[in-house]
């Protein structure tokens, strides 16, 4: 392929001291290094494409928050009520509160860690972060931060031309509400990774354009969607939900990725495949 990528960060991507310029600096070196690995892995010899990040982390970010112990303790209502609906998916053992408000967050994380043979601490850090920062930005459909996020996708688009977009984790939420948004723009190929898109009652139903009975579409201005997750990505669920729930997806598979590192961009942006489907966009 030829000409820019503009890439869409997802949760815990926050960095401390730099400004928003520094920071999308930074993740786009990271970003553009793990995608030429790709791209050598699918046989490419071909000069690897700039990945401009489009960096929203400050946007979301509660001074004090993001680092503070594992982060379990302070939910407010709204990520308590978020956390219960993601752990709903997980089909936890008689005995495991989850729902709404209610659930025994703590509790019901380490039984996921446990059936998922994951490392309880990291675990409980990680789903810290999911449980704030994706209600962070789905809270309020008005908010100033979240249609700041988005015009950040846009600027990113409109400043180097690129016609690919390469979206993690909850970044995948952001470049979806930001396409619909400007369906002007002409993007020949959006790639969606760990995406939580298709969570039902916490993600799906809060989207803008709502779905319409149960389903979104993609965006009108895409010519073609793929969406890779890791089958063991807490993050992507439910299981083949994004294929499943969205009209327009081209290709949906569920490729191992690998162990707990399972959600990180990296090892998603360095795989093989990824750079197989970048490498037949023109």
């Amino acid at each position: 392929m030829t000409g820019a990528i503009v890439g869409v960060h997802g949760i815990w991507n926050f960095r401390r001291g730099e400004t928003p310029e520094r920071a999308a600096d930074s993740l786009s070196g990271v970003w553009s290094a793990s995608v030429a690995t790709a791209l050598r892995r699918a046989g490419s010899i071909a000069p690897a494409p700039r990945v401009q990040v489009a960096y929203y982390a400050d946007l979301l970010h509660r001074r004090g928050r993001q680092g503070a112990d594992d982060g379990l303790d302070d939910l407010d209502p709204f990520e308590a009520e978020f956390a219960g609906h993601w752990l709903d998916e997980f089909d936890l053992p008689v005995g495991v509160a989850a729902g709404e408000s209610t659930i025994e967050v703590r509790q019901a994380v380490e039984t996921l860690a446990r059936m998922r043979v994951l490392g309880p601490p990291a675990t409980k850090w990680f789903v810290a972060g999911l449980c704030r920062e994706v209600p962070a930005y789905l809270r309020n459909p008005d908010s100033p931060g979240r249609a700041a996020a988005r015009a950040r996708v846009v600027d990113a688009l409109e400043a180097t031309g690129a016609r690919v977009v390469v979206a993690h984790s909850l970044g995948s939420v952001v470049a979806y509400e930001a396409l619909w948004a400007r369906p002007d723009l002409s993007i020949d190929l959006l790639v969606t990774l760990g995406s939580p898109l298709a969570l039902p009652h916490a993600v799906l139903p809060r989207l803008r354009p709502a779905p319409v009975d149960g389903r979104g579409a993609r965006p009108p201005g895409v010519a073609k969607w793929v969406n890779f997750a890791d089958p063991g990505d807490i993050v992507a669920v439910p299981r083949g939900g994004v294929g499943h729930t969205f009209d327009g997806v081209d290709i949906d598979e569920h490729t191992i990725i690998g162990a707990f590192d399972f959600h990180l961009a990296k090892n998603y942006l360095a795989h093989r495949r990824l750079g197989e489907i970048l490498t037949t966009t023109p």
